[in-house]
């Protein structure tokens, strides 16, 4: 990474580290993207892998919200599924929808049509990061990608589920085909994120959208190891690493224990509780809730001095959304909040 701006003094980084810092730092998840009109007029009629994988788009798209928000971090724009599609999964990205699979994997045999992902593979994902980090200079760039128990999901069910029944069908009835499937992906996990870390993302974000629909039980077993696989796998590369699910609160001690240096809560458990349920040694990342930034300014301030509050006594703190920015947020909101955010926290 010769040559690359450090962003080791920044905020984001310092206080992933759980370093001293001049103000808290504040990034949004989903931040590049559907609120932004500039998004919206630059995506017309373009579809959303085609735009993953176009560097003059994913450079525009990660740019959009450093500029309007003046926030603490880019967000790599991306999507979760974009390295199973490079590793040779057929699939569509359907408005409304979400990944819809075009042969669901139930079976064995289906784990092997999953093929290794080769950096070769996605030379234009390590063109963006390459281009953003030069265009960002001290802002850092943070890595992305879905973890493995989210992508088994939409690989088992074929689409998003809203109970994952097929998904823990195959965990419980096929166990040596479940941690076959998960292994594999997090190899590919793995491999993208270790190509946008080594192209000079500052840290990196495991997202676990679905691992809420798990019992710290059914975690433990069927999940933690493959997680693990992907972060343990960056610890080399000494980037702090951020691990973040929805509806995890009881999960969070087990998400730690995946190899995270920081935890992505949602808006479900204060940051102060989240701080006593995991123990020492994690910053916390959130956690406001996402549907508060659509009510009026004066209950969007008192919200974010509540978050600040709870997060008043730890030792490292990245603000964010306890989920990502909806698509009918006022974008104008979200930089008044890094505005409260970096004013409210200056040392």
């Amino acid at each position: 990474m010769t040559g690359m701006p450090d962003t080791s003094a920044s905020a984001l980084v310092r206080a992933c580290r759980r370093e001293p810092v001049p103000h808290t730092p504040v990034w949004f998840m989903r931040q590049a993207g559907r609120s932004l009109p500039e998004y919206r007029a630059l995506r017309a009629n373009i579809p959303m892998l085609q735009a993953c994988r176009t560097p003059e788009l994913v450079v525009e798209i990660t740019l959009q919200p450093v500029r309007r928000h003046g926030v603490d971090a880019a967000i790599f724009f991306s999507d979760i599924v974009v390295p199973i599609a490079a590793a040779g999964i057929e699939l569509e990205i359907k408005p409304g929808v979400g990944p819809v699979i075009a042969k669901p994997f139930r079976s064995r045999e289906d784990v092997d049509r999953l093929r290794p992902l080769l950096p070769e593979d996605v030379p234009d994902i390590a063109e963006s990061v390459r281009t953003l980090v030069h265009e960002l200079g001290d802002t850092p760039l943070i890595g992305f990608a879905g973890a493995p128990f989210t992508l088994a999901s939409y690989l088992v069910e074929g689409g998003p589920s809203r109970h994952h029944d097929k998904t823990k069908a195959l965990m419980y009835a096929d166990e040596p085909t479940w941690h076959a499937l998960l292994d594999r992906i997090a190899e590919v996990t793995l491999t993208f994120l270790r190509v946008q870390a080594d192209a000079g993302a500052s840290a990196v974000q495991l997202f676990d959208s679905w691992a809420g629909a798990l019992s710290p039980a059914q975690y433990r077993r069927y999940v933690l190891p493959h997680s693990q696989k992907v972060l343990s796998g960056l610890a080399d590369l000494g980037i702090p690493r951020i691990h973040f699910g929805v509806g995890t609160g009881d999960l969070l001690p087990l998400m730690g224990e995946a190899g995270a240096d920081v935890l992505g809560v949602d808006w479900r458990v204060p940051l102060d509780e989240a701080a006593r349920r995991v123990g020492p040694g994690y910053a916390l990342q959130g956690n406001l809730d996402p549907a508060v930034v659509l009510a009026p300014w004066p209950i969007v301030e008192a919200a974010v001095l509540e978050v600040l509050d709870s997060a008043k006594d730890l030792p490292g703190h990245v603000f964010n959304l306890g989920h990502g920015v909806l698509p009918d947020a006022d974008p104008e909101v979200f930089g008044r909040i890094v505005e409260l955010v970096h004013r409210e926290t200056a040392r």
